[in-house]
């Protein structure tokens, strides 16, 4: 059975995600890509993981460093999440504060909802891609009082939740 690929994308566009942008380092130099395919994998111990195109420079370049920042985006980083997308500009953090995690040292994006900063455990294939796992050596996310709303990715467009 042969399944089209124009139509896998529009059915799977039918289910909504959150939009993270994954960071690292290549040496001292910040490295990031926007991904919406994250998940929560196990509580105990703590993972949560992530899936890059095999052939993505830029995941290549955060593997050899042996960790990544998850990092979760609001509504008001639509601009972000373009900037750091496949086929966008070659150098995305210019211009962009972060600072260190202070497990990894991998980037943590100034204004980010929540982040995780993570050691890759392990890289499994999977067709096309990589599922990524990585254990969570320190995480926070934004003040409830903020009431932070995450951006969200549905039928090629971003938006935002409303809770009923």
């Amino acid at each position: 059975m042969s399944i089209d690929p124009l139509k896998y994308r529009a059915v799977l566009g039918h289910f909504p995600t959150g939009v993270t942008i994954i960071t690292g380092l290549a040496g001292d130099e910040p490295v990031g890509f926007t991904i919406g395919s994250f998940a929560s994998v196990s509580l105990d111990p703590p993972l949560v993981g992530f899936l890059p195109m095999i052939s993505s420079d830029r995941w290549q370049r955060i593997r050899t460093s042996g960790a990544f920042c998850v990092n979760v985006l609001g509504t008001d980083h639509s601009d972000l999440c373009w900037r750091f997308s496949k086929g966008s500009i070659d150098h995305p953090f210019e211009g962009v504060p972060w600072t260190k995690a202070p497990g990894t040292g991998s980037p943590i994006i100034d204004g980010a909802i929540a982040w995780m900063d993570c050691s890759i455990t392990d890289v499994v294939d999977a067709g096309d891609h990589h599922f990524v796992m990585g254990l969570i050596v320190e995480m926070e996310h934004a003040t409830p009082e903020i009431d932070p709303r995450p951006l969200l990715f549905y039928r090629g467009k971003l938006g935002q939740f409303i809770p009923h």
